[in-house]
């Protein structure tokens, strides 16, 4: 087996690949980010302010996305996040994580009809 399942760290691992997802495309600051992930899953993945904030400081603090203030002549100065390359590079990494993950939960998902109340015998 190449790599086994945390499942403790699911939650922060499906916010951050929501977060680095919507600023990978362009600089956004917080509240778009909610927004845009609110929208895109039609309200599945709601997006709690107060955890918002706190990750997007931890993902600057660990270099994986760049915080910048916009500019206060075209509007009220907000702080706006664009992905780095370490940030692109860790995001390339959680979506293989995320694939693997779906290829290894598919045989459960589309487990064969005919085999339903069977167990087979043998050793694990």
């Amino acid at each position: 087996m190449e790599h086994s399942f945390d499942s403790q760290g699911l939650g922060r691992r499906v916010n951050e690949l929501l977060i680095l997802c919507e600023v990978r495309r362009a600089p956004l600051h917080g509240y778009q980010i909610a927004l845009e992930i609110e929208r895109k899953s039609s309200g599945y993945f709601p997006v709690n302010h107060g955890t918002l904030y706190p990750i997007l400081h931890r993902l600057e603090k660990e270099g994986l996305i760049a915080g910048y203030w916009s500019d206060p002549e075209e509007g009220r100065a907000r702080k706006q996040y664009a992905l780095t390359e370490a940030g692109r590079t860790y995001l390339s990494e959680i979506i293989g994580g995320w694939r693997s993950l779906q290829a290894s939960l598919e045989p459960f998902l589309t487990a064969d009809e005919a085999a339903d109340g069977q167990v087979q015998t043998g050793a694990a």
